[in-house]
Formats: C-alpha cells, structure tokens, sequence
C-alpha cells in the first residue's frame, strides 16, 4: 500500500473521501478539450465499447458519449454514481456500475477501450491492470487523462497556498505520491504523451466549490471550511476578471496504448 492509500484509508477510504463533495465536484471540476476526443477517435473509431474507471459525476463520460462511443461508468461512490446518471441516464449507449479499478464489475473481454480521468493515483496498479487486461478485448486498449493546472500560472500558485495550509497529510501523500512513475509497470512500457492547453472560468461560487471538491479539503461545515471561504473570497477578488469570473489554464495529458 502506499503512503497515499494509507493516508486516504485513515480518513476512510477514497471512495468515502468524496462522498460529501458531490455537488461541489459537479459544480466545479473542469471539462476535457475536445482536441483530447478527436485524437481518440483517431486511435480508437467509435462505436467501441469503453469502460470509464472512476468515473465520478460523469465529466469524462460524457465527453464519451458525445464522440459515439458507448460507455459504462465504473464508480465505486453511490453519490457520485447517482449523479452521473442524473446526467447521463436518458443518453443512448450510457450504463454505470458500482465497482473499482482492482474489481472490476465487467465479463472477460468485454470492452475495446478502458479510460480513467484524474483516477490512475487511486489504482492498485498490479491488480488493476490484471482486472483490465482480463476485461479488454483483443487488440483492446487504454487511455489515461490528467488535467494538470499550469504551475506558473498566479492563480494557481494561491491556490496552492490554500491547499498547503488546509489540505493536512493526505494532500501531502499526494504531492509525493509520482504517479506517472507507475505508468510503465501499468502499461508495460512507457507510451508516449499527448498533451493540449485547455482553459476554465468559474465565478466566485464556483471556485469555492473547485477548492472544497479537492479529496484533502476540510468540508464546509467546520471550522477549518468556514476560514476556507474567507481565504478564498480574498483569492477571487485578486484574481477576478471584469466579468467577475476567475480564468484557470491547465494542460490536457493522456496517456494510450496496449497492456503488454
């Protein structure tokens, strides 16, 4: 187990760490370019069947769905599943499952593609890529997706102020946690990278809710939450445009190739 999941296992396991930040993760988590489907479709044609691993409120599912594919979102948390169906329920080709990257609720091949967005740091690596190896196709694949903030940017850096003062041990299991590292033994060898800048604005409100939606953030309701506020207030007024709308850069990396 490393330091990560130990960290998450003392304050209840990650599935639970998300369980009261469901409406703040919808509010607040940002989209995926649609650059990122474009080269997918590019590697994978749909229709293919893909199974989207921690799946969360559905953000990257639907960006699935919307590229022809058909999708099954794989959530270990009830809140987050339920949600993603609210969502995504009437969409043709949408399903969801209850299970994880190291269970997978999936038969022997199965699926053409597996997809995991800001998930693989959750991953048994050993055990989920045993589980997605059993459940892909032949010939099938994997796609990997992180939307990194961009370091430099002034924004970023107070809110990483923020994160360090409030986010305790498991934020720092995080940080030292090299999860790009893995991606070698996960894959077999290293695929290359892709990446894309991407952009997001939220308002005031909804940079509260990015803020709380992070797995280390104290909830709302204490106290610790009541001070997050008022340091976050004060970061949006810095930082605000005319609009009122705060303007947040990331860069899209994904990560494809075969299990070998």
């Amino acid at each position: 187990m490393t330091p990560l999941h130990e960290a998450a296992k003392a304050l209840g396991g990650s599935p639970q760490l998300f369980a009261r930040k469901v409406l703040d993760y919808q509010a607040s988590r940002p989209d995926y370019p649609v650059a990122l489907f474009q080269r997918l479709l590019r590697e994978r044609p749909a229709p293919a069947d893909v199974a989207d691993l921690g799946a969360g409120t559905g953000l990257f599912t639907k960006g699935l769905l919307d590229a022809g594919y058909r999708c099954t979102a794989v959530e270990p948390d009830p809140g987050m599943r339920a949600a993603a169906d609210s969502r995504l329920g009437h969409r043709a080709g949408y399903g969801s499952l209850d299970g994880l990257a190291e269970r997978l609720p999936l038969a022997a091949a199965s699926m053409d593609l597996i997809t995991a967005a800001q998930a693989f740091h959750w991953f048994d690596v050993p055990r989920a890529r045993a589980e997605c190896q059993r459940v892909l196709r032949p010939g099938g694949s994997v796609l990997l997706v992180w939307n990194e903030r961009e370091p430099a940017a002034a924004v970023h850096r107070a809110l990483d102020r923020v994160f360090a003062t409030f986010g305790g041990a498991l934020r720092s299991a995080q940080l030292e946690h090299d999860e790009r590292s893995a991606l070698p033994a996960f894959f077999g060898s290293m695929p290359s990278p892709w990446a894309t800048p991407h952009v997001q604005h939220l308002s005031a409100e909804g940079l509260l809710a990015l803020v709380f939606s992070r797995s280390y953030m104290p909830v709302r309701d204490s106290e610790a939450g009541r001070e997050v506020e008022r340091e976050v207030a004060r970061l949006h007024q810095a930082h605000a445009e005319p609009d009122g709308h705060v303007r947040l850069p990331y860069r899209t990396e994904a990560f494809f190739g075969r299990l070998l």
